[in-house]
């Protein structure tokens, strides 16, 4: 996209818009994709697969805590996802949520128990 002006270019909006871009691209890489993708192997922390530069936009920063403002400078709130996983991850949180957490050791699974008292009817017979 050439910006011009009558008789020619512009150069001075151009050296602007391209200082604009640079300092932007600057301050996105102190953001915490940049740090992360910077401090972590291009690889997601579930499937294991593999990205590089190409595919590298389907790779995202996962927050552990699910706090995006909590950005520690040494990543420990942070781990590489890919698109799938990073979804499914959210995914789980969300029902979790709504329906209550059911991964084993929580207290909340079923309190029933199907075979209670088998064995004491077995040994009468």
């Amino acid at each position: 996209m050439a910006i011009r002006r009558r008789g020619g270019l512009n150069h001075s909006k151009l050296d602007q818009v391209v200082a604009n871009a640079r300092r932007d691209k600057e301050e996105r890489e102190k953001g915490y994709r940049e740090r992360a993708l910077k401090m972590y192997p291009w690889v997601c922390g579930r499937c294991t697969r593999e990205f590089n530069q190409q595919s590298l936009h389907e790779l995202t920063v996962h927050h552990r805590n699910h706090n995006h403002d909590d950005n520690p400078l040494d990543g420990s709130n942070w781990e590489l996802l890919c698109l799938y996983c990073h979804d499914d991850e959210h995914s789980r949180y969300n029902n979790a949520g709504l329906y209550g957490d059911d991964r084993p050791g929580n207290g909340t699974g079923t309190t029933h128990k199907a075979f209670a008292g088998l064995e004491a009817l077995l040994k009468k017979a």
